[in-house]
């Protein structure tokens, strides 16, 4: 059994996109660190087709979003963005966000300093 400061595979994110496409998936977390010691928190949120997370501002800390299936936008204080597999986005701290996925979904991977209870409301 690893100890807390051993490497290790947590979740093969193809597996689990792959998994999620043909899974009828409510919004929300589809996978979450669940670590118990840690710096980071970590989550792969599925938004279905249509559904989104009101425009918020953001916690305290950057954040870091990787889009790994899907489609959708992220509208800014300056405008919208179109997102798509493969897209790496900095949201820095305290900005202005609100994701909308599109025709096909949204899956995209957080990550950023732990931080306890922030809960976007997520839209329908």
């Amino acid at each position: 059994m690893p100890t807390p400061e051993t490497p290790r595979r947590l979740v093969n994110t193809q597996n689990l996109v792959a998994h999620a496409a043909h899974a009828d998936l409510a919004a929300g977390a589809i996978w979450k660190l669940e670590e118990p010691v840690r710096e980071l928190d970590s989550n792969i949120i599925a938004l279905p087709a249509g559904d989104g997370i009101d425009a918020h501002q953001g916690p305290d800390n950057d954040v870091m979003i990787h889009v790994l299936n899907g489609s959708g936008t992220l509208g800014t204080a300056e405008g919208d963005l179109a997102l798509r597999p493969g897209d790496l986005l900095w949201m820095p701290r305290r900005s202005m966000r609100r994701f909308t996925a599109g025709d096909s979904g949204l899956i995209y991977h957080t990550v950023h300093v732990r931080k306890p209870g922030l809960l976007p409301t997520l839209r329908r």
